[in-house]
């Protein structure tokens, strides 16, 4: 099967390309190495799936003409997008990177005759600061970049309602594992134990709570998608763990794994985070058979080791100082 994925040179992304193309398929990826964080990070990731089959084009959703790039394409997963809550990001690229993004994309494809199913990757954002809802509760979200994906995924889902497009939407929660952003928790964490550096630390968040999930469990709920798109299309799912973890006690396993404690610099609190995830599943569970395996200390053993080898032993952890 022909695949298109948005995103690809990015953490979820480059290992949902590399999977698809190991399992036969023939993945298309695209990104635009947006310098959100140092695209000599995402390049690396390009270099690896590419290596593994992967067609990685540098191409940007808003501004470049994707017919050729779309071209019989039968499946798509949509993960390219602006992400996390940052003080230094601007609304107009939320709305740029997000928003229109998304409506250049679904224009391009809207009258793809062999397309089996559009997927949208969504966010636990979406729901705001208490994150425990199923898919048809009232959405609350508390930042530009929750607004933003709410709007982009009911875009998705108008285009689905209004014009036939087969598309769903995977609402997904705290994503670890190797390749994971320089700006996330684990990976600051790792980092800072790593040169013995204070670990910026937000005021109260060890209270914070969340549904760490695993690459691999993300990627088990993908797959099911890909495999039955028929109970998916028009439909929302949440895709995460869970099981709910503090701050503190993720914190602790880190330091446990490192044989090392961290040393905080405590920060004020950042506007618009989540407080409390808890991805609810009953939805996935009873109409794809969803259930996530790996455990908050597995998949950070293998976090640890990626960082060690690909990014700390190469000097790269350099680029996010």
């Amino acid at each position: 099967m022909k695949i298109l994925v948005t995103g690809a040179a990015g953490f979820i992304g480059s290992h949902l390309s590399e999977t698809l193309s190991e399992m036969g398929h023939e993945v298309i990826g695209i990104d635009n190495f947006n310098p959100y964080y140092a695209p000599e990070l995402k390049r690396l990731n390009a270099e690896e799936i590419s290596a593994k089959g992967v067609q990685v084009l540098e191409i940007d959703l808003v501004s470049d003409d994707l017919s050729d790039v779309v071209k019989n394409v039968q499946f798509i997963f949509h993960l390219a997008a602006q992400p996390g809550i940052s003080s230094t990001t601007t609304y107009e690229e939320y709305i740029r990177n997000n928003l229109n993004a998304t409506y250049k994309l679904l224009e391009a494809v809207k009258f793809l005759s062999g397309l089996k199913c559009f997927v949208n990757v969504a966010t636990s954002s979406i729901y705001g600061k208490f994150a425990y809802d199923a898919e048809d509760s009232a959405p609350k979200p508390t930042s530009y970049y929750g607004v933003t994906k709410l709007a982009a995924e009911q875009l998705v889902l108008v285009y689905q309602r209004e014009k036939g497009l087969p598309a769903c939407s995977l609402r997904i929660f705290s994503v670890l594992g190797p390749r994971e952003r320089p700006e996330k928790l684990y990976t600051k964490l790792i980092r800072s134990i790593l040169i013995d550096e204070p670990f910026p630390l937000f005021e109260d968040s060890l209270n914070h709570s969340r549904s760490y999930t695993a690459i691999s469990d993300i990627l088990t709920g993908f797959l099911l998608v890909l495999n039955h798109p028929e109970k998916c299309i028009g439909e929302i799912f949440n895709i995460g763990s869970d099981n709910e973890i503090t701050t503190k006690d993720g914190i602790a396993i880190v330091e446990k794994i490192m044989g090392k404690k961290a040393r905080f610099d405590i920060k004020p609190n950042r506007p618009g985070d989540q407080l409390h995830t808890l991805a609810n599943i009953d939805k996935a569970r009873r109409i794809l058979g969803y259930e996530p395996h790996t455990s908050l200390e597995e998949i950070l053993r293998k976090q640890i080791t990626w960082y060690k080898e690909k990014i700390f032993s190469r000097g790269l952890h350099k680029l996010t100082a």
